[in-house]
């Protein structure tokens, strides 16, 4: 019984280390091509291919949470771009009308962009809104947050 419970032991702290290595190696963004509300497509390769970070922001207009931090994001967007920060704001599954009442209502200062048929949050395994994906330069999802994190976001794709 000893033998058996050491083995186990064994296995599971190799395990956990393994897991906390896999855990740190950040993936890879998933490309994707979207239109804005204006029918313009976005290509999120163009911003990894200029070397550009990026913050992905999944929303939708029916969220109370994701207006709150629309309303941020509204404040800071100025930052971002003296930063070099490409803010793309993706609602969800939504038709473009309603999504153009509410940027007007809201006065909303960056670009929208709608994905209709909510693939490009599923290759994102977007299971709620808000959510915030944080790509560094290098193309690199360096974090996935319900919240926008204001005292760590430089320092993850600033780099």
């Amino acid at each position: 019984m000893k033998k058996y419970f050491g083995n186990l032991v064994t296995v599971l702290l190799i395990f956990l280390s393994v897991s906390c290595v896999w855990a740190q190696e950040p993936s890879s963004a998933v490309n994707f091509k979207l239109p804005d509300m204006n029918g313009n497509m976005f290509n999120l390769g163009d911003c990894i291919n200029n070397k550009e970070p990026v913050i992905l922001f999944f929303w939708t207009t029916w969220c109370p949470y994701c207006q709150i931090e629309l309303r941020s994001l509204n404040e800071i967007y100025p930052q971002f771009k003296k930063e070099g920060i490409k803010l793309v704001s993706i609602d969800i599954g939504e038709p473009g009308d309603k999504v153009d009442s509410f940027i007007k209502a809201y006065k909303l200062n960056f670009k929208v962009l709608l994905d209709g048929n909510s693939a490009v949050a599923k290759s994102y395994g977007i299971l709620g809104v808000p959510t915030y994906i944080l790509i560094d330069r290098n193309g690199k999802i360096r974090a996935t947050e319900n919240s926008f994190p204001k005292d760590k976001y430089k320092e993850l794709i600033l780099k």
